[in-house]
């Protein structure tokens, strides 16, 4: 039995201990595809024994959906994190505030957006919709959009477009080295300012 797969008992409370148990799943499926992560080595990460992970989670499939739709999925509350300010300045920030987010769970955000060993799967599908749909409205919201505007889906479409762009510019940051931190930031921002300032305002309300 190697050092790492010895179970590290600590008292922790429920929901201490549920949140341990995610922490470890995000960590591997990070560092390897989905296939090659089992319970026994979630269990042995997280020093619990696997029936736990049953209990908390249900299957190791159904821990690797909560495990993607939190990586994905930008909560509401990061609109207020935003600053006060011209709508330059608050699409830096925003931009910041989610390179900050990717930038903490690196490998897990990439094995997100880019599932291997799962195969097509539907619900993995429709998680990184829901998310690139929900990241959208964050997005109109902090730049002041109303979401009574009759517009609004068609400014959620050009914000999911602009959603890829951020994927590859992510990739191309984190994975291939060829743009840093900052060029991303810059790219990214500037970007989105034009899409919010003149794209979005000169949609008509036709389909």
């Amino acid at each position: 039995m190697t050092t790492e797969s010895v179970p590290k008992w600590r008292r922790l409370e429920p929901d201490e201990r549920k949140e341990q148990i995610f922490a470890c799943a995000a960590e591997l499926f990070g560092e390897r595809p989905y296939a090659d992560v089992s319970t026994s080595d979630i269990a042995a990460r997280a020093g619990v024994a696997r029936g736990l992970i049953n209990h908390y989670f249900g299957t190791k499939r159904e821990l690797y959906l909560t495990v993607v739709r939190r990586a994905l999925t930008v909560p509401h509350g990061a609109i207020d994190q935003l600053p006060e300010g011209t709508l330059e300045q608050r699409t830096e920030a925003a931009v910041d505030w989610f390179l900050d987010m990717i930038g903490k769970q690196e490998k897990m955000w990439l094995a997100a957006i880019t599932p291997e060993g799962i195969g097509r799967d539907v619900e993995v599908e429709r998680i990184l919709d829901d998310a690139d749909r929900t990241a959208a409205d964050r997005v109109l919201e902090a730049m002041g959009f109303s979401s009574d505007d009759a517009r609004w889906d068609q400014f959620n479409a050009v914000l999911r477009s602009y959603a890829g762009m951020v994927k590859v510019a992510g990739r191309e940051w984190l994975v291939r080295g060829s743009l840093d931190r900052a060029q991303v930031h810059d790219l990214l921002s500037h970007v989105l300012l034009t899409l919010v300032s003149s794209v979005l305002p000169r949609l008509s309300g036709t389909p």
